[in-house]
């Protein structure tokens, strides 16, 4: 039995030199004395290296590492170990500018003649500019935003709402599109390309997108199923995990589930530090966030905050967005840019803002919170004629005039390059993600772009949906409800069809109904994707797993589901109905079914990676297999339908189930469905007499040339299949077309997740 207990690091700041910070470990055994894991001049050691360190010890004592041993007890305690800070990074970003274009809005008076139409130099609000057309202005969300951020400090984006907060995290994380963010990004002096900062960093959102049923610690797990190699063992993976959940302060909450509005489950700062373990389960060097304090209380935001601090100090950068720190959360971050409609109005350290606010001649009153003075001077400003223009020169100037006493300042990363940087970290134990050192090429080929195969992938999202359903039963039962009901009334309504012509009759009726049904059923699963789509599009971006793991594991994952609704409706229709054809004939009209429910769900799942909302998506699904069922043949024949509609007839899905269990119920030649007078029964002469009608068949022999008497089969079942023109393909040949529309519409679900979710702002 292990206990595995993280101490918190305690910075220690001295004004004008970098934070350093201290800690301790200890690892005593009960029958085992090994070495210390780290001297007094080791670099500050990371949580992946703790981990590297524990997993050495433990297969020293077992033999094998698989697990610890019962009789043992391995703590990390505290022995006041004095450490520098860990391997230098150091992100630059110079002149970032993005602006976007949006429609301009037209005036009465911008249309209308005005009295300076005849001074061709005068112009007006609405004229076009540069880069403008009439119908479009551009709008500067960004204006020459430059700044750096080190391993082992939190760099904070303060703002008022619409000042560009959350725009400049989003360039500094590479989420907005190649071509319209303007400047230079660095990491240790070298450019940083889209790919590299895909594995090295972590992005967290400012809403938190979790699956509500899974518990704190399955959540995590799953995190580290994805992010951590497979090379790694699940104990080692689990000890990871268990480390994070003692770091982030949640082993209390680690049984509970996450919970939603029907659920009860964690509390607001507790779900939000969850988010952000889900994102540094690898051990990112670089963690950016989106106001992660959003939403929360003093308490909960501090922690959250303390959290972020810890992150850093065990080697990463981390980037925030905050709306308006407390004087607490004030106190743990290292820089800070104070942002006013995308222009820098402050960049520096927290402790600065007295000094910086005093020489622009509005010192911070003794006592006031220096964000909060400083917020409302920049809105006192914004709403003034000149704007915050002067202040943006003076903290141009007043930067100039620091670089001219300090010298060049700091040196990015204490010049190791780039390559050298990361294959120190990764020595160290960040990246836990398959990341060799041992490459000469390049930085991007140090580190893999997933960290597992696609099996692997698969098989953990299947692991996840499967838990998931089994957690909410009644989503499938009422299903399954809907699909038993409907049988049922089937059943009972078509009770025992007879062979005569209005049994075929109604024989036709029942096929169109019950085939349109299980396309019609498969619409619960427009919901599926669109409730998973921002947790797919907050994995995939930063390389959790591939899109086509995620196609096949949803694919596969349905298959269980409709088997069992496939089975349950042919068990329920085939024999109260009457059908044809015997066990064969069963195992057809299922699989039939099966290959219905198949491309159904498979079409409605991409209908969802089109259609963001439930209800348009409900519609266009309703809308379009009313169209399948008009066009299928049972409405009006192929050979009836007009030459400019006949593309809709093949494009139709119901059309080749409709032809596939009319062949399968039609196919015996020696069954006869209308034999001597009741040739009669679909005409008016159907009232008439028996006895007139045999006269009516003698006659019409004598007229024919050939015998036609009460019992002579007048209509096969080829015949009712030649009537309802459905002669093109066999009901093999239907079933595997009906199976091919499933896997077509799949793709097509790729490639809209490809094209559709691609996190960028454009």
């Amino acid at each position: 039995m292990s206990r595995v207990v993280a101490e918190d690091y305690s910075p220690s700041r001295d004004s004008g030199t970098t934070p350093s910070y201290t800690q301790s470990i200890s690892i005593d055994f009960t029958n085992h004395h090994p070495q210390p894991p780290f001297s007094s001049t080791a670099t500050s050691p990371t949580l992946g290296q703790l981990l590297k360190n524990v997993g050495d010890v433990i297969r020293e004592a077992t033999g094998n590492g698989s697990e610890t041993p019962v009789h043992q007890v391995l703590e990390l305690g505290s022995t006041n170990l004095e450490v520098p800070r860990s391997i230098p990074f150091v992100l630059s970003f110079n002149n970032l500018t993005y602006s976007v274009k949006v429609r301009r809005k037209f005036r009465l008076r911008s249309i209308l003649p005005s009295r300076n139409i005849h001074r061709p130099c005068a112009t007006t609000d609405s004229d076009p500019v540069g880069g403008e057309s009439l119908f479009t202005t551009t709008k500067t969300l960004l204006n020459d935003i430059s700044g750096e951020a080190r391993d082992g400090e939190i760099l904070a984006v303060l703002g008022a709402s619409g000042s560009g907060k959350s725009t400049l995290i989003d360039a500094l994380a590479n989420r907005i599109a190649k071509g319209s963010l303007k400047g230079t990004k660095t990491l240790n002096g070298e450019v940083l390309e889209s790919r590299m900062l895909k594995v090295i960093s972590a992005y967290v959102m400012q809403d938190d997108l979790l699956f509500p049923m899974l518990t704190v610690e399955e959540t995590l797990m799953f995190a580290a199923e994805f992010r951590l190699p497979r090379s790694l063992s699940k104990s080692k993976k689990r000890l990871r995990v268990q480390a994070l959940i003692e770091q982030l302060g949640l082993k209390n909450a680690a049984k509970t589930v996450i919970g939603d509005e029907g659920h009860r489950g964690v509390s607001g700062g507790e779900r939000r530090r969850v988010s952000i373990g889900i994102d540094i389960i690898h051990d990112p060097i670089i963690l950016f966030l989106d106001e992660p304090t959003s939403g929360l209380d003093s308490t909960s935001a501090f922690m959250v905050v303390k959290v972020l601090q810890r992150i850093a100090q065990s080697g990463s950068i981390v980037i925030m967005s905050v709306h308006q720190p407390s004087y607490r959360i004030l106190g743990l971050l290292d820089r800070l840019i104070l942002l006013s409609r995308g222009q820098t109005v402050y960049s520096g350290s927290p402790m600065s803002l007295p000094v910086y606010f005093s020489d622009f001649g509005h010192p911070i009153p003794d006592g006031e919170n220096r964000t909060e003075y400083a917020l409302d001077l920049i809105r006192e400003l914004e709403g003034s004629p000149g704007g915050t223009k002067s202040l943006v020169e003076f903290n141009k100037s007043w930067h100039n005039l620091k670089l001219s006493r300090n010298g060049r300042g700091e040196p990015d990363g204490d010049g190791l390059s780039l390559k050298e940087a990361i294959s120190a970290a990764i020595s160290k134990g960040k990246l836990v993600s398959g990341a060799t050192n041992n490459d000469a090429i390049s930085p991007n080929s140090m580190v893999p772009a997933f960290a597992n195969p696609v099996w692997k992938e698969m098989a953990v999202l299947s692991k996840r949906s499967f838990m998931n359903s089994r957690r909410v039963p009644e989503l499938f039962g009422i299903r399954l409800g809907a699909v038993m009901v409907t049988g049922f009334i089937l059943a009972t309504v078509f009770w025992q069809l007879d062979s005569s012509p209005k049994g075929v009759r109604e024989r036709l009726g029942f096929f169109a109904f019950a085939m349109s049904t299980t396309f019609y059923t498969c619409a619960e699963a427009l919901p599926v994707f669109l409730q998973e789509r921002y947790i797919f599009m907050r994995e995939t971006a930063y390389n959790a797993y591939r899109r086509s793991s995620y196609v096949l594991s949803h694919g596969l994952v349905v298959l269980p589901s409709l088997i069992f609704l496939s089975f349950a409706f042919a068990a329920t229709t085939f024999w109260a109905v009457g059908l044809d054809g015997g066990l064969s004939g069963f195992l057809f009209y299922f699989l039939i079914i099966f290959a219905s429910f198949w491309a159904g769900s498979s079409f409605v799942t991409f209908l969802s990676g089109v259609v963001p909302h439930v209800m348009l998506g409900y519609t266009i699904v309703v809308a379009i297999l009313a169209y399948f069922l008009l066009f299928s043949g049972f409405f009006i024949n192929r050979d009836r339908i007009p030459s400019c509609w006949i593309w809709f007839h093949y494009l139709s899905l119901v059309k080749y189930p409709y032809e596939a269990v009319l062949q399968n119920e039609f196919q015996d030649p020696t069954k006869c469905f209308v034999r001597g007078v009741q040739i009669f029964d679909q005409s008016p002469l159907g009232e008439v007499p028996t006895s007139l009608k045999l006269k009516l068949l003698e006659s019409m022999s004598n007229t024919l040339g050939m015998e036609i008497t009460s019992s002579t089969c007048l209509t096969t079942g080829a015949d009712v299949l030649q009537q309802q023109g459905i002669t093109d393909l066999s009901k093999w040949n239907c079933l595997w077309v009906t199976v091919a529309w499933g896997f077509l519409f799949r793709i097509l679900f790729y490639v809209s997740l490809l094209l559709g979710s691609k996190n960028k702002r454009s």
